[in-house]
Parts: structure tokens; sequence; C-alpha cells
């Protein structure tokens, strides 16, 4: 039996041992006789075990008199699906802090991390289909576009702030004409989509000082969403 199903006997004894497999007669010297009815039986553990299937899951599923091998069959479907779903949001995840990382040379541990809690509460204020979209419009620009933008934004946050410590009120020409740099900006990243604008906005005045936020603070976000009503 070892030979042709490719099993060692060690296999062989321990699903003895644990009541999943026996041969059905055993001679006074103790030797193993299967019948073609084992093969059968035997057959089916290993195909369950190949789906997937725990030895404790494929013993309570072959001992049940209603056992129907296209409803073992579904319940693995089912049983993989979750396994790909979780498999493509740990890639997303991944991909997310990888394109947040290509435009740094060098990352501490502490940046690291925070990355990846990053990545992992934009789950809460973006949808799968805002999150796909926004991915797919990052993906159209290149490295070198990615770093120009991000020194963009750098220095306009710098504008900013340079405005809000001279105390010029949100209403200057000056600032508005920040607010609309900062406009465009995000629409370079959203497509102009509305809903995904409300999104990040909502997510950065909840989150002030994330790491994708180029230290962006509280007040300094308050300043330029005043400024932007008059835009």
């Amino acid at each position: 039996m070892a030979k042709q199903t490719g099993l060692t006997v060690r296999t062989l004894h321990h699903y003895d041992q644990i009541g999943l497999f026996s041969s059905s007669e055993v001679t006074e010297s103790g030797h193993r006789i299967y019948t073609e009815e084992d093969i059968e039986k035997l057959q089916q553990i290993l195909s369950l075990k190949q789906l997937g299937f725990s030895l404790e899951e494929i013993k309570e599923t072959i001992e049940n008199p209603q056992f129907n091998p296209m409803e073992v069959i579904k319940i693995q479907l089912e049983t993989v699906k979750k396994q790909m779903e979780v498999q493509e949001q740990l890639y997303k995840r991944l991909e997310g802090v990888y394109q947040l990382l290509t435009t740094q040379q060098e990352v501490l541990a502490e940046q690291f991390i925070k990355l990846i809690e990053v990545i992992n509460m934009s789950e809460q204020y973006f949808t799968k289909e805002q999150l796909e979209k926004l991915k797919n419009q990052t993906d159209k620009f290149s490295l070198e576009e990615k770093r120009k933008i991000e020194n963009g934004w750098i220095d306009l946050i710098a504008a900013i702030r340079l405005e809000l410590e001279k105390n010029s009120p949100p209403e200057a020409p000056a600032v508005v004409q920040l607010a609309k740099r900062w406009q465009e900006l995000i629409n370079t990243f959203t497509s102009g989509d509305a809903e995904i604008v409300k999104a990040a906005e909502r997510y950065h005045a909840e989150n002030p000082n994330n790491p994708i936020q180029f230290g962006v603070d509280e007040k300094l976000y308050k300043y330029i969403s005043k400024a932007m009503i008059h835009i």
C-alpha cells in the first residue's frame, strides 16, 4: 500500500493511530490487509488533504453519513476565496508601503511602522473602489514625476506656513492663490473625484501630522481650509 500510494509506512501507521484510516483486516501475525474499499477511502483522504483539509476535518467529513463530494468542494472553494482575498489585501498594503518608500532614500524603523499604519488607516476613510482609483491614478506617474510632485507639496506647505506665521488672513490674495495650488495638487491624485477629495480631506483633518502629509499640523490645515473657501 505504501509503495502504491507514495505514502510512508509511518504515515499509514499514524492514520491508523488517530482513527482516520485502518485496514479492514489484520492477520494473526499483525500484517494489515487492505481491500478495494480501503483503497477508495484512502484516495478520498488524500484528495481532501490535497485540497487543504486538516486531518481532523477529513475525519469528520468522511465519517459523515451524508458526505457529499460536491459540498466538500464548495466549502473548500469558499475557503480558498477567503484566503485569496486576504492575500490580495496584503498585496495592496505592501504595494502601498512600497510606493510611499520609493520617494525616500532612507527610512527608519519608526517611519516604516508609521507608513504601515497609514495604509491600514486609509481603509477606514476610502472605499475599495476609491483606493483602486487612487492607485491607478498614481501609477500614471513615473518615479521622477512623483518626486517632483512631492517637492511641490513641500514647497507649497512651506509657503503656506510662512503666510500663517505672518498672520496673513486666509482671504488674502496670496493665501487664496496658495489654496488654489493646494487644490490643483489634490486633483492631480484624485482626478477631481469629489467623493475622494472629501474622503482625503476628512482623513487629513482627523489625522494631522501623519507621515504622508509632509508635516502639516492641525493649525496649518485649518488655515488653508479657510483659504479654500475663497477660491
